[in-house]
């Protein structure tokens, strides 16, 4: 096994496995949980947690995607295919979240000499070599072009991304985000994410470059690894892994302390998602 990085070793990881809940179990409620986590685990109300969560059939953009010169044209696309479409809180570009597609966040309590960003990377990372030690795959981080949401922390296997990182940080908390593409076709993915900005974009020049995804340069682990590896497996290395890195796992979901927290932030994404898709 690779060297453990010092930051996943903590006294308690809580755990927050929100893996299962189905198809009306919305991004949204995600991002407004991640928040809420960030808020606790920054003032000292909790412990380290991981949270896992898998959502049905939705495309999250990012704030750029939001300022596509045909957005509308290019939502409506995505919607007759079959998919909820939403922006984020956090940077990143589009993304494509399905019941074969696995979503971690680790969320840290910001420490007194402060946790570099890349440090953050770094963890989560690390995290994923140790759960996927076994297969003798070589996993590295760094950008792959043609891929969606491209940047520099892009995980992948001969040159083929599987999954992608992003933070956010509130109050003293900070939030390390992974998708793991588990099952399914990487390329199919990554195809449909190519055909929504042609339409969205026809062609017309803007600032912001928006990137010339090649399907090919994506693939899920099952893909990858010549084996079937579903949410359920890759729930289990978590847990395994986590149980090495502390004294003590706890299940657990949100606490009656959280629960009003989550309610505002829940009312606050969902009122900016609003203006951010008008």
């Amino acid at each position: 096994m690779n060297d453990i990085h010092p930051i996943l070793y903590q006294k308690e990881w809580r755990v927050i496995d929100q893996s299962t809940l189905g198809p009306q179990f919305q991004a949204l409620q995600s991002f407004a949980i991640d928040d809420t986590l960030c808020t606790t685990v920054g003032n000292g109300a909790s412990s380290s947690i991981a949270r896992s969560w898998v959502h049905h059939d939705t495309i999250v953009l990012g704030i750029q995607d939001s300022r596509l010169p045909f957005l509308k044209e290019g939502i409506k696309f995505l919607q007759h295919r079959g998919y909820n479409v939403i922006v984020r809180n956090s940077g990143g570009l589009a993304v494509v979240l399905d019941e074969g597609v696995l979503n971690i966040s680790l969320i840290l309590r910001e420490t007194e000499k402060g946790i570099d960003i890349n440090v953050g990377y770094d963890a989560m990372w690390n995290l994923i070599r140790t759960m996927l030690a076994e297969y003798n795959v070589t996993i590295e981080a760094k950008e792959i072009v043609g891929s969606y949401c491209p940047g520099s922390y892009d995980l992948s296997i001969n040159d083929k991304k599987f999954a992608g990182i992003s933070q956010r940080r509130i109050r003293g908390g900070i939030a390390v985000q992974i998708y793991l593409c588990a099952l399914g076709s990487g390329s199919e993915r990554a195809a449909l994410v190519r055909d929504f900005y042609n339409i969205a974009l026809q062609g017309e020049q803007t600032k912001f470059i928006y990137p010339a995804i090649i399907p090919d340069t994506m693939a899920s682990l099952t893909e990858l690894l010549s084996e079937t590896i579903t949410i359920s497996d890759l729930m289990l290395r978590l847990l395994q892994a986590l149980q090495q890195l502390s004294e003590i796992v706890t299940p657990s979901g949100l606490t009656m302390e959280e629960l009003p927290l989550y309610e505002h932030n829940l009312q606050r994404i969902v009122d900016r998602n609003e203006k951010a898709l008008e």
